[in-house]
C-alpha cells in the first residue's frame, strides 16, 4: 500500500510516503532558505509529500539558530526556490509553520525580549541552540544552552500571533507551496496552550479543556479561512512530553483536539510519535479512536521500518507514513524501500549546520 496513490485535500500524491519536518539549520544570513536548501529538498523530491522543516512565523517565533522564517519578502523568495525546485523534479511540498513560544532564548528575540508563552513557566533542561559568535550556518559550531526565562502573553497579543500564522500561511502559498502544516506539537507554542501543566492560565486560554484548546481552534480557522482548510495539516504529538509539555490526561485532550480539527475540516493530521529508544507504545486503542473521530488524512511518523508502515496501512490506521531520519541519509527513500535496497547511514554529526557535506551529498541507489 505505501505505493498506491490518495488524495489530500485537493492534493494529489503518488504514494503513501511523508517527507516529515527536520530542522537542518542552513537557512542564510536574514533565515532565508537558500540555493543548497532548494537541492536538499528536489532531492528529495520523490516523497508523496515533503512537509518543511519547522519555518517560523516570525522574529519572536524563532528559537534556534539558523532556522527559516517566512515573514519577510525575502524570506518568501528564498522558499519561492524551493518550492519551485521540487515542483520541477515533480514533488509537493507544504511548509510547516513554527512558533516555538517559550523554547527560544534571548539571543534570538528582537531587542533581547524575552520568549513568550501562555504562561510564565520555565522547562528545565529544554536547550535551544544559538551562535553566539555570529559564525553563520556554515561554520556549524554554536552553542546549546537552557532556554530563557518566557512571559506569559497578555489577553490582547493573543489575536496578533493568531494574524501571524494567518498571514504566514499567505506568505507559503504565494512562496508557490501546495499548502501549510501547523506545528502543535514537540512543546511548542500551541502546545504549551493545550498541555496542562505547561499551561498556568486562569482565563478563557486556560483551565477547561476547551480553553486550553482554544488557541489551536483559533490559529486553525485562521489559516484555514486564509488558504482553505483543504491545504491545511495539523501536527500533534499526543501521547509525548517532549520539551516539558506535559498533559494530566492525553488521550481526551487530545482526542478532543482531533474533534475539534475535524470540525473545521483541515485536510490531515500528522501524528508524531515517540522515537526514541524504550520510549511508550501508542495504544491500538487511541489509534483506532482518532480515526472514528477524525475523518480526514491521518499521517503517523515516528521510527516506522516499511514493514510497520505496511501494517499500520493495512489496518487503516494511517493513511501515509513519515520515515523522518531516513530521508535524510537517502534522497531516493521510496525508490530503496519499493526495491528493498539496503539504506544509507546519516552522519550525526552534520545534521546540523555546515554545508553540503552530510546534506545533499549522499548517494542514490538508482
Amino acid at each position: 500500500m505505501l505505493f498506491t496513490p490518495h488524495r489530500i485535500g485537493a492534493l494529489d500524491v503518488p504514494n503513501r510516503i511523508v517527507m516529515p519536518p527536520m530542522t537542518r539549520s542552513r537557512a542564510g544570513r536574514g533565515e532565508v532558505a537558500t540555493e543548497l536548501m532548494a537541492q536538499y529538498y528536489a532531492q528529495r523530491a520523490g516523497a508523496g509529500l515533503i512537509v518543511s522543516e519547522g519555518t517560523q512565523i516570525s522574529r519572536q517565533g524563532q528559537g534556534y539558530a539558523w532556522t527559516p522564517g517566512i515573514h519577510t519578502p525575502e524570506q518568501v523568495a528564498g522558499w519561492r526556490r524551493v518550492a519551485d525546485a521540487v515542483h520541477a523534479a515533480g514533488g509537493r511540498i507544504f511548509a510547516q509553520l513554527w512558533h516555538v513560544g517559550r523554547v527560544s532564548h534571548i539571543a534570538l528575540q528582537d531587542g533581547g525580549a524575552a520568549p513568550v508563552s501562555s504562561s510564565a513557566l520555565i522547562a528545565q533542561g529544554v536547550k535551544v541552540f544559538v551562535d553566539p559568535e555570529g559564525r553563520g550556518p556554515e561554520a556549524g559550531v554554536g552553542e546549546m544552552v537552557q532556554h530563557s526565562a518566557p512571559r506569559a502573553l497578555r489577553l490582547d497579543e493573543i489575536p496578533g500571533i493568531v494574524a501571524d500564522y494567518a498571514q504566514a500561511a499567505r506568505n507559503a502559498i504565494a512562496a508557490g507551496f501546495d499548502g501549510i502544516e501547523l506545528h502543535g506539537a514537540n512543546g511548542y507554542l500551541i502546545n504549551q496552550f493545550i498541555d496542562s501543566q505547561a499551561n498556568a492560565r486562569d482565563d478563557e486560554y486556560g483551565g477547561s479543556l476547551p480553553n486550553r484548546l482554544r488557541f489551536l481552534r483559533e490559529v486553525a480557522q485562521a489559516v484555514s479561512d486564509a488558504i482553505g482548510a483543504d491545504r491545511v495539516g495539523v501536527r500533534l504529538a499526543p501521547l509525548t512530553t517532549l520539551q516539558g509539555a506535559v498533559d494530566d490526561t492525553p488521550q481526551a485532550t487530545y482526542l478532543a483536539a482531533a474533534k475539534l480539527l475535524d470540525d473545521i475540516g483541515i485536510a490531515y493530521l500528522h501524528i508524531a510519535e515517540a522515537d526514541w529508544d524504550d520510549a511508550p507504545g501508542m495504544p491500538d486503542a487511541f489509534r483506532e479512536a482518532l480515526r472514528m473521530i477524525y475523518r480526514g488524512t491521518l499521517i503517523y511518523s515516528g521510527k516506522y521500518t516499511k514493514a510497520r508502515a505496511e501494517n499500520a496501512l493495512a489496518r487503516g490506521w494511517a493513511d501515509l507514513i513519515g520515515f523522518g531520519r531516513p530521508f535524510i541519509a537517502n534522497p531516493d527513500l521510496p525508490y530503496r524501500l519499493q526495491h528493498d535496497v539496503p539504506l544509507n547511514e546519516g552522519d550525526r554529526s552534520r545534521y546540523f549546520g555546515g554545508g553540503a557535506e552530510g546534506y545533499t551529498d549522499y548517494s542514490r541507489a538508482a
